[in-house]
């Protein structure tokens, strides 16, 4: 539903475990009206990423809003998807029901992304969680796509931290380079130029994108402390156990999810805790005081027998181009949880708990 003051947003997401936890939190943030959800392969295929998002929106109260399927494999690399990572079905050990509400949208989702931007012209904040690909062919589509929205923000990049996929790349970027250079160099042709070309629409001046790499996004570490926290806030036990021998549905679904993330980081990080960089990445777009930026050139390699996805950031200015992107570069992790604890520890108070 819309109302004054809420925030029309589409996420593009290749639904695993932390893209699950932000379409809780959207669900569960009042300022958040969530127009769509577009699915694009990643962590999981496409098609488990749209059967994930629809089970998560539809427990999450949620079952009404659009999803939509958008590009199966990335512009031109075979797909890589991360199961040690997210599980086999990108959910880790939760179980979902298939969802039971409204279907797939029968909307592409790059032209869901383009004809709602054109609908809600200067309002629409786009925040791609995933790979690139739909954000990439969507702005193939409409070159204007940067100076319809409001912003774009993307969950991806690693500026002046180490990678998570390779020693200097980050996932989403590295499963589809090719589209994220696309993205990086449309979207800062616009915001560096000026002014949109003459053509029509309202909206002269494109922003630079926000991009919440490694850099932030790994301040976001949520611990067992965190979980427990949002279980007693929605009345239950960590594992989502109440009264009776029944279990909270969010919650259950949080442990169960999370303690596969946990194991994950246990085995390749060294701590028993996640980095949930998709929630943080959204509670960013719909307050940007949750990080502090710093604007700089950034292009992303393609060619680099030991860099190709590397978003190579020139924070000395030895190109001597414009910036084209914001880069967070420092975050209030400890509010985030606050929020993150308090929003979707109430959505999950408010939720039946059926028996199992």
């Amino acid at each position: 539903m819309s109302g004054p003051g809420r925030l029309p947003m589409v996420l593009d997401c290749d639904t695993g475990i932390d893209d699950s936890l932000a379409l809780l939190y959207a669900a569960a943030s009042p300022e958040c009206e969530l127009l769509a959800v577009t699915c694009t392969a990643g962590n999981v295929d496409a098609r488990q990423v749209a059967d994930n998002t629809r089970a998560v929106l539809e427990l999450a109260g949620r079952p009404g809003v659009e999803v939509a399927l958008g590009r199966e494999t990335p512009l031109e690399r075979p797909l890589v998807t991360t199961p040690e990572t997210h599980g086999p079905r990108g959910i880790g050990y939760a179980e979902l029901p298939p969802a039971a509400g409204i279907g797939l949208s029968p909307r592409f989702a790059p032209d869901l992304i383009v004809e709602e931007a054109c609908r809600r012209e200067g309002e629409l904040t786009l925040v791609a969680l995933a790979p690139l690909t739909n954000v990439a062919l969507a702005v193939l589509r409409e070159p204007d796509l940067p100076y319809l929205l409001r912003r774009l923000v993307i969950m991806g990049g690693s500026y002046r931290s180490a990678g998570n996929t390779a020693p200097t790349t980050e996932w989403n970027v590295n499963v589809d380079p090719e589209a994220a250079k696309i993205v990086f160099d449309a979207f800062g042709a616009a915001a560096t130029s000026g002014r949109r070309p003459a053509g029509g629409g309202r909206r002269r001046f494109a922003p630079r994108p926000l991009a919440l790499g490694l850099d932030v996004t790994e301040r976001a570490k949520l611990l067992p402390a965190h979980v427990a926290a949002l279980a007693d806030r929605a009345g239950c036990a960590p594992d989502g156990r109440v009264a009776g021998g029944t279990f909270n549905p969010v919650v259950r679904f949080l442990a169960d999810a999370l303690r596969f993330y946990m194991e994950f980081h246990e085995r390749y990080d060294g701590f028993y805790g996640a980095f949930v960089h998709d929630p943080f990445a959204l509670a960013a777009a719909l307050d940007p005081a949750l990080v502090q930026v710093q604007a700089v050139t950034v292009d992303v390699e393609l060619t680099g027998r030991l860099t190709t996805g590397e978003t190579v950031a020139d924070w000395r200015r030895t190109w001597g181009r414009p910036p084209n992107v914001d880069v967070g570069v420092a975050a209030d992790a400890d509010e985030f949880f606050r929020r993150f604890v308090e929003r979707v520890g109430g959505l999950a108070a408010a939720a039946v708990a059926p028996s199992r």
